[in-house]
């Protein structure tokens, strides 16, 4: 068994991918590791990039595994896909457009072997302009959350823990601290802690499943992390196409860009009918559908 099973979901991000498993190989010292690599039916010879670094990197050759899905799956079900296929007493789920820094990876890993109260735990995922991605510092959506968060007053009152729980902005983000989520850019995960939460939902195609899964981290009395110590760089969205960080470098045509917006939105729902439907009044699920809704429409991609 290794330390840690390197999980890399990848989608027409050829040159990424490939970036992506360099910084890995480059960076890790210390911990054993194997990496994964799931293809879900790229149409920019990916799989075959994957393979001439293979080849070239002869001392690293058995370390990489390629699993090739003859259809977009998802990214949870391509997560899971990986899941059987790993080894390591942790399983990091890393996203295909991000560069992993000096140390991260092992510094992660010690990190978990030190706080066996941890199910799951990130690093600083830092965007190309330098900020954090707030995806990966994340208080869980309730109700009053989102709308404080939609409405703006987030922004207004930044440093409140009433209006700032939808990304947590009261918490220091030099200091190491639990968290209620985190995201699937960066998600290094107890095989234990996995294994009790079921892995991956399947029933999110594209975003909200690191949320979900995190959510019943929590539900199985598992602890979330943040340690800002370590680091990796987040192109973010490249496989979508929707997110403005990457739109420049992702080649996703009309058609994916459609699927992840629409997929986008669907999380919502979904997130807020598994875990919140039972918990407020009917009248407030209609306000929060109504409201995803409205926040769809005016969305562009």
């Amino acid at each position: 068994m290794v330390d840690v099973s390197i999980i890399i979901v990848s989608f027409n991000t050829k040159d990424l991918t490939i970036e992506c498993i360099r910084s890995v190989i480059r960076t890790i010292k210390r911990a054993s590791f194997e990496i994964i690599i799931v293809d879900n039916n790229s149409e920019d010879d990916s799989v075959e990039e994957v393979q001439m670094l293979k080849v070239k990197s002869q001392n690293f050759n058995s370390k990489v595994k390629i699993i090739e899905n003859k259809e977009n799956v998802g990214f949870s079900k391509a997560n899971n896909i990986g899941v059987e296929e790993a080894s390591g007493r942790f399983v990091l789920f890393l996203n295909s457009d991000t560069v992993v820094y000096e140390n991260t990876i092992d510094g992660m890993v010690e990190f978990m072997d030190r706080n066996n109260d941890a199910g799951a735990a990130t690093c600083f995922v830092r965007l190309p302009n330098g900020k954090l991605d707030d995806a990966a510092h994340r208080g869980f959506p309730t109700p009053f959350r989102a709308l404080s968060h939609f409405s703006g007053a987030s922004k207004i009152f930044k440093k409140s823990k009433l209006f700032g729980g939808y990304n947590l902005r009261y918490l220091d983000l030099d200091k190491t601290h639990e968290v209620d989520a985190l995201a699937g850019a960066f998600m290094l995960v107890r095989r234990e802690a996995g294994e009790q939460a079921g892995w991956w939902d399947e029933d999110f195609f594209w975003y909200g499943d690191d949320l979900d899964f995190c959510y019943r981290l929590r539900e199985k009395s598992w602890k979330i992390y943040f340690v800002p110590k370590f680091e990796i760089l987040h192109y973010k969205g490249a496989s979508g196409g929707i997110k403005k960080h990457s739109k420049l470098i992702s080649a996703a045509n009309s058609e994916t860009k459609k699927r992840a917006h629409e997929a986008r939105f669907a999380a919502m729902g979904i997130f807020y009918d598994k875990h919140y439907k039972n918990k407020y009044p009917s009248i407030i699920r209609m306000l929060v559908l109504t409201g995803i809704a409205l926040k769809k429409r005016m969305s562009s991609w």
